[in-house]
């Protein structure tokens, strides 16, 4: 136990975040978020401030890029979570509720294009003004050892065959 209360208390002092973007959207609101970005054709950009320029050399040459963010606008988290495909609590780190301890957004877009700082993206769930923490190219081989094979409580719910 005291090895934990340790390790929280030096995170807490020294763990900072630094936006090195913006993601400009269309949704102004969170209701106007699609649930599955994968579903979604509509267009974003994702704009990289002049200081981190540099980091994106090479990016064009990926078709998909995983996208991190602060969800800024949520407010607080519960750790039993109901989800919009069941009305059963299930527990915070078994969905995908945006309301988190710390509220990190993830995204795997597709790259449409790149201009100058600005990528043009498809895919993303973030509102207007969302902060951008990091972006990372998306390599099928590295993410995964073998195909995902399990999706727990959500294999009945999404009536999956695997």
């Amino acid at each position: 136990m005291m090895a934990r209360e340790n390790i929280e208390r030096s995170m807490a002092t020294r763990m900072t975040v630094i936006p090195i973007g913006v993601i400009h959207s269309p949704y102004k609101s969170l209701s106007e978020c699609p649930r599955q970005t994968s579903k979604s054709e509509v267009i974003a950009e994702v704009e990289v401030f002049e200081q981190y320029a540099e980091g994106l050399k090479d990016i064009e040459g990926f078709s998909h890029l995983i996208i991190l963010y602060w969800l800024h606008r949520s407010h607080g988290y519960s750790l039993l979570v109901r989800t919009p495909w069941d009305t059963e609590l299930h527990g915070l780190f078994a969905t995908r509720s945006p309301n988190r301890p710390n509220p990190i957004g993830i995204s795997i877009v597709k790259l449409i294009e790149r201009k100058g700082t600005v990528l043009r993206i498809k895919g993303i769930d973030a509102i207007d003004g969302t902060p951008l923490i990091d972006i990372k190219p998306s390599i099928p081989e590295f993410n995964e050892d073998e195909e995902v094979k399990r999706i727990g409580w959500l294999t009945e719910r999404l009536k999956i065959k695997r």
